[in-house]
């Protein structure tokens, strides 16, 4: 720790902030967001209310140490990354103050997420217009700091636009503000009006026009996208607007994107100001959602999409004649809202699908530049040769009705070096396009504010006299420059301070990492920052912990900073340094990222690789925890226990022995123990003859219509979802064996990093079910866990190409019912609460299950997020608290609001879960179908 450093943490403590924090961790974890840039600042501030962000101001004009105020990291510009004291307000100033619904306003203090403002003004039937594609994890401040737009910015403004009353703080020293520039715009006024306020998206430098007589002088509106270097805002007040329920989404498609674009000067005229909406998608983007095994809602024919939306009760008069005036080579109008939720999710989700979809990896830095609308078509063909002359690709997409683009761009990188090829192209390619784009009257920044990326490149947008503005306002605002310092003004040059994007520390790893060149490295730097793993509601799996902790270290976004940082940084000192142990402590492996992550980060991969290099790569000196030896091993132990299964079970009984018993495994005493199966499901289906068979019968040693895999868990703890399995078959009139191999598939060796006993236990079981998978009979697996392994990990294990073979012929339950047509019984009137295991819905799909349940005429409630057990994690010493936490985020809620409905839960780690916190029995899809089967 540097004397600086300790003085700042030191000052901040005696004023009362009390959460601060100068670990290597917490720097690590903030030294970047979602942009190329990395800045490693010296203390972490996470204040819990406004006296906190008033002290935080005095400390920095006591140290000099600058301020970089920041809500959920999503900056792409590198706005909210500095070298002093970064101000986290998403942790505690998250507070949605009141709302009056006459008034339509809301007063917010500026961590609100975006997301939880909605929820709260929607039972006033009225919603915060703006809404950027980070709705879910952006905060109010955020929005605020960057102007921030989003998709609908064409029916309901930019944020500038609903800003009602700011309360800030200007920097140390600042005196009569308001006074002051008030003079400065009076001596400008000609050049102000000339120069400013332009388009709707002239967001780039400080927005004057905001200043002038005619424009009513607000101070507000100056500092809405300030990027924090004038004022530290306190609380605003937005306005609301009302929300629309009938909205029409209309699919235009187009032969290019460029095309699409020359399309919207017709289409904004024929909406004559009813568009709520006009964005632009590429169809590599939605080509990468389908690569991934995600459903697309029918596109019309085209290459390039306009997604066009509007309301009202002529809405679908508005929506013929936006397609008459389209020229499109397709189109579709869409009034389901869940399918046109799915279809702007894609949209959403654009940023870091766009980072995935070239050849090598794509980055931001020229991310949203804008053009007046008449222009955009022009401005595309102009960027499409700018970037063939660089040698460089890119994926448009963004607000093409605000004439704003954004687009990753696959700049040379990994190259490596501080001089090296990917930093000269960097900088070429983006004064070029600064260049080409004054040509047009554009805006280097449409809504993502200029930061580190575009600061640089001001002096070719604006002239002299506009740039000596800037500086004087900043002057006047913060005069000691401790606001977000070398944004905007003074800028650092727009190559300084990148990421690294290839490791220092050169490493072996156990996994092959085939999608990303066989390199730990280059698959955590998949995280390009943006957040979605922060979002503080989710409907998906992803990211346990952080929602039960809300701790950015808990994050999937956090743990690749700090594992981006271990290989290729300076604080963090490899992978055994105690800051990846505690990043990783709360992963679950649950693999919800794999997923839900756009980037497709796969945390549970990268986790069982760190765990391998710290314990087991040559070298490795570190001592495992004992419930590696026990837990991580507990198929082996299973199967030593398996003879004298009924003897063991009464020992575990007895409290004295269990305690022992978890005390040696590392297992939490609160914990029951699982109770081996009287008899495997091996020993009680082999010889077994069909239930239907004639009296007499002998065993069949014919191959049968279906074979069964017999997992470790399903083996030897939950056999009887096997039988329920075989009698849904068998009531179909087909027969049905059980694989007699032993064939684990080596999950718990995996998720604790013995990737050595892992691969050896892997090339076995493959070498055993490839035979089965190669006849042509249908192999199923039945826990969930066990099959996402054999699915996923088994290639990443081995370059076998048996192994691809069988990860991808081995069927779920519900994949076998479907593929097979088997009857379903009647389900009417059964109402179920489901809890899909978090591998089954990340790896495997749970969307065949919902087929089969809705077919047969259930009442499904889907529960989201994970149950919080995931096999030894739930177990262990020290993650009890967690675990239950994460299971009262979505599935114990889900259970005591739903008090008659049947529990449906596949995973062995659910149910335990569900029956230790909540004594409610659980069952698999197969029990609850052969339990409606007549016999």
């Amino acid at each position: 720790m540097t004397r600086s450093q300790a003085g700042v943490l030191d000052a901040l403590i005696r004023r009362g902030v009390t959460d601060v924090d100068d670990s290597p961790l917490a720097r690590a974890l903030y030294s970047s967001d979602s942009s190329l840039y990395r800045v490693v600042p010296q203390v972490v501030a996470r204040p819990r209310h406004r006296d906190d962000l008033l002290a935080i101001l005095d400390v920095a004009q006591e140290t000099g140490a600058p301020i970089t105020m920041r809500g959920a990291g999503t900056s792409i510009a590198g706005n909210a990354v500095g070298s002093g004291i970064v101000v986290d307000t998403l942790k505690h100033l998250n507070k949605v103050v009141s709302i009056d619904a006459e008034a339509r306003t809301a007063v917010v203090q500026p961590g609100v997420v975006h997301a939880d403002l909605q929820r709260a003004a929607a039972p006033y039937g009225l919603r915060f217009g703006p809404d950027p594609s980070t709705h879910t994890r952006c905060t109010i401040g955020g929005m605020i700091g960057n102007n921030a737009c989003g998709s609908r910015a064409l029916g309901y403004g930019r944020t500038v636009d609903n800003v009602v009353d700011l309360v800030v703080a200007h920097g140390p020293g600042a005196a009569d503000v308001e006074a002051a520039l008030g003079a400065l715009v009076d001596q400008h006024l000609a050049h102000i009006r000339q120069g400013f306020g332009r388009f709707s998206r002239q967001v780039s430098g400080y927005s004057l026009e905001h200043l002038l007589p005619e424009r009513g002088r607000s101070l507000d509106r100056l500092l809405v996208g300030s990027e924090g270097t004038l004022a530290m805002i306190l609380e605003a007040t937005v306005s609301l607007v009302p929300e629309e329920d009938d909205r029409l989404l209309v699919l235009l498609g187009y032969p290019s994107m460029v095309d699409a674009a020359d399309a919207v000067p017709a289409l904004l005229a024929a909406g004559d100001g009813r568009l709520i909406a006009c964005e632009g998608l590429d169809r590599r983007i939605v080509d990468l959602v389908r690569s991934r095994g995600n459903e697309v809602p029918e596109l019309p024919r085209g290459a390039g999409w306009l997604f066009v939306e509007v309301a009202g009760a002529d809405g679908s008069a508005v929506a013929a004649g936006l397609v008459a005036a389209s020229g499109a080579l397709d189109s579709r109008v869409v009034s389901d809202l869940v399918e046109s939720a799915a279809l702007w999710r894609i949209r959403e989700d654009g940023a870091g699908l766009a980072a995935r979809s070239l050849g090598r990896p794509a980055y931001s830095g020229w991310e949203d530049a804008a053009v007046p609308p008449q222009h955009l078509g022009a401005w595309l063909r102009d960027f499409d040769e700018l970037l063939r002359e660089h040698d460089l690709d890119g994926v448009p997409y963004g607000h093409f009705g605000d004439g704003c683009v954004h687009v990753r761009i696959d700049f040379p990188f990994e190259s490596g070096g501080a001089e090296d090829r990917g930093r000269r192209v960097f900088r070429d390619f983006l004064t070029a396009s600064a260049l080409k784009l004054r040509e047009y009257g554009g805006s280097l920044s449409g809504e993502h504010g200029d930061g580190r990326a575009r600061s640089e490149l001001l002096p070719l947008m604006y002239d002299a006299e506009s740039i000596a503005l800037f500086a004087a306002v900043k002057a006047i605002c913060d005069p000691a420059n401790v606001l977000n310092p070398g944004n905007i003004v003074d800028p650092v040059p727009l190559d300084a301070d990148l990421r690294a994007t290839r490791p220092r520390l050169p490493l072996t790893p156990a996994l092959r990492f085939a999608h990303d060149g066989g390199s730990l490295g280059n698959a955590v730097h998949r995280c390009t920052g943006v957040g979605k793993c922060v979002a503080p509601r989710t409907n998906g799996v992803m990211c346990p912990s952080y929602l039960a902790t809300r701790d950015e270290k808990d994050s999937t976004r956090g743990r690749a900073r700090v594992l981006q940082e271990a290989l290729d940084g300076s604080l963090v000192n490899g992978l055994s340094d105690p800051a990846v142990d505690a990043a990783l402590d709360l992963c679950l492996a649950c693999k919800g990222c794999a997923s839900d992550c756009p980037t497709g980060v796969d945390m549970a991969t990268y986790k069982a690789e760190a765990l391998f290099q710290k314990y087991d790569a040559p070298g490795a000196k570190a001592r495992r925890p004992r419930s590696h030896y026990l837990l991580g091993r507990l198929p082996r132990w299973a199967a030593l226990a398996a003879p004298m299964a009924p003897t063991a079970n009464r020992m575990m009984k007895l409290g004295a022995v269990a305690r022992i018993a978890k005390a040696t495994a590392g297992i939490d005493q609160r914990r029951s123990l699982p109770t081996f199966a009287p008899k495997t499901l091996r020993r009680s289906l082999t010889g077994r003859v069909p239930e239907h068979a004639p009296a007499g019968a002998l065993r069949d040693t014919t191959p049968p219509d279906v074979w069964i895999w017999a997992d470790s868990f399903t083996d030897h703890f939950l056999p009887q979802t096997a039988h329920a399995a075989v009698r849904v078959i068998e009531a179909a009139g087909l027969t049905v064996r059980v694989i007699e191999d032993d064939a684990c598939c080596a999950l718990t060796w995996i998720t604790t990093g013995q990737l050595g006993k892992a691969r050896a236990i892997m090339a076995r079981t493959v070498g055993a079910l490839a035979p089965y998978v190669a006849s042509g009979v249908p192999v199923i697996g039945l826990e969930p866990s066990c099959l996402a392994t054999l699915r996923g990990d088994a290639v990443e294990l081995s370059d076998d190409p048996r192994a691809a073979e069988v990860a991808a012929g081995v069927l779920t339950f519900a994949e076998l019912v479907e593929k097979l047509d088997l009857p379903l019984p009647d389900l009417r009137g059964v109402e179920i609460v489901a809890q899909p295991h978090c591998h089954h819905a990340a790896v495997l799909g749970w969307a065949a299950d919902e087929r089969l349940l809705t077919r047969a005429g259930a009442t499904v409630t889907r529960v989201a997020g994970c149950c919080g057990l995931a096999g030894n994690f739930g177990m262990e010493k020290g993650h009890y608290e967690v675990s239950v936490a994460i299971a009262e985020t979505h599935l114990l809620p889900a259970v005591r609001a739903n008090p008659g409905a049947v529990v449906l839960a596949d995973g062995m780690s659910c149910r335990v879960q569900l029956d230790d916190l909540a004594g409610v029995p659980a069952m698999h899809l197969a029990e609850l179908l052969a339990s409606r089967i007549a016999r």
